[in-house]
């Protein structure tokens, strides 16, 4: 019974994730999903579930009570009340999930990026590695052996055996299988460095958009990789590193100037991260309106001579603002347009966040 009903629940939580699956670009957009952990459960509404139920009636009058003529209606009162809707209601179930199981359901659409080995071997990667024997599993983990020297021991103790006429019937609690445990296996180090435009032309639609695609890319990178360290810098005309928190929550206003952004990553990864020791992932976010073209071309320069040749991959999202010129995307499509590390992603609202994580770790890319 036990079994039967462990069968019934995975075959519901795996309807659940069908559903969730279908509604994934909404579920990206929750902004109070932000600052959560992957292991802490969180309320998930899904449409069109609802499970089976006994439904009880009133029968505190008994059957054939009150009052009433033969040929009445049944079920309708007299009184005239509201008119009722004509359209089918939704039924709605909220249901728990972990970050780490909406990462599982985000990553059948996307691919992990290449993390080369190198340095300390920080980064871990599981696998399971048969260990030992127990007496119970599957019989796919049978182990033939064990279970026959455990039947040959049991019918020896209890005088069972017969050396002229050796016959070894091994009995349910002679039955040993295979066991295994999650070995955490050193790959590589990685670090991910988040930058985020919070001048005056970001406004806070534009800078929720960022944060919410920078926290699904952090959540899920976490999720699959193990040590990856994050770094957060914001800007305006200059810019700081600032930490998790702070990026996620900060209100800030000023003109823009995105060099600024890439020299203090330069500083950083000059620092802490050396490109022989370390893996490079760069997000650059911003509405595109920078200061001056003179800066624009600056900011190509830092990406061609310092940024690019050390960083596995550096992905520019553009959100759209009412107040920004929305021409930096430009200035990369005409200089790194063919350029192997270089992704650019336009979001335009929520809704955009799903495609453009793709466009960033999408398959084929």
């Amino acid at each position: 019974m036990v079994l039967k009903i462990e069968k019934d629940h995975q075959r519901f939580r795996q309807i659940v994730k069908g559903r969730i699956r279908d509604d994934l670009r909404k579920f990206l957009t929750k902004g109070e999903l932000i600052g959560k952990e992957g292991k802490h459960l969180i309320s998930i509404p899904v449409r069109g579930i609802e499970l089976p139920h006994f439904r009880y009636g009133d029968n505190s009058q008994g059957i054939g009570a009150g009052d009433g003529d033969e040929g009445d209606t049944v079920g309708k009162g007299k009184g005239k009340g509201n008119q009722g809707g004509t359209d089918p209601g939704h039924h709605m179930m909220e249901v728990d999930l972990t970050l780490d199981e909406l990462a599982d359901i985000l990553a059948e659409e996307l691919k992990l990026p290449l993390i080369e080995p190198k340095g300390k071997h920080r980064i871990t990667t599981v696998r399971d590695k048969y260990s030992g024997i127990k007496p119970t599993g599957p019989n796919s983990l049978r182990h033939f052996k064990r279970s026959f020297k455990e039947a040959l021991k049991r019918q020896i103790m209890v005088g069972d055996y017969d050396p002229e006429n050796p016959v070894i019937i091994p009995q349910k609690k002679d039955m040993r299988y295979r066991s295994w445990k999650e070995v955490k296996s050193p790959q590589s180090n990685a670090v991910i460095v988040f930058m985020m435009d919070v001048s005056g032309s970001m406004g806070e639609e534009q800078k929720e958009l960022v944060r919410l695609e920078s926290f699904w890319i952090d959540t899920w990178l976490r999720k699959n990789y193990e040590g990856i360290e994050s770094r957060y810098i914001v800007h305006d005309v200059s810019a700081k590193e600032v930490d998790k928190h702070t990026f996620y929550h900060l209100r800030e206003d000023g003109g823009t100037k995105i060099s600024s952004a890439f020299r203090t990553c330069k500083q950083l990864l000059d620092a802490h991260y050396s490109p022989d020791e370390w893996n490079i992932y760069l997000f650059h976010f911003s509405d595109g309106d920078n200061s001056s073209e003179a800066d624009s071309r600056d900011c190509v320069k830092l990406l061609k001579e310092q940024l690019l040749p050390i960083a596995n991959m550096f992905g520019y999202c553009q959100v759209a603002s009412a107040y920004g010129s929305g021409n930096f995307i430009n200035v990369l499509h005409e200089h790194l347009r063919n350029h192997e590390k270089v992704l650019t992603s336009r979001v335009n609202s929520k809704d955009d966040i799903y495609d453009s994580i793709k466009t960033f770790f999408g398959k084929g890319h």
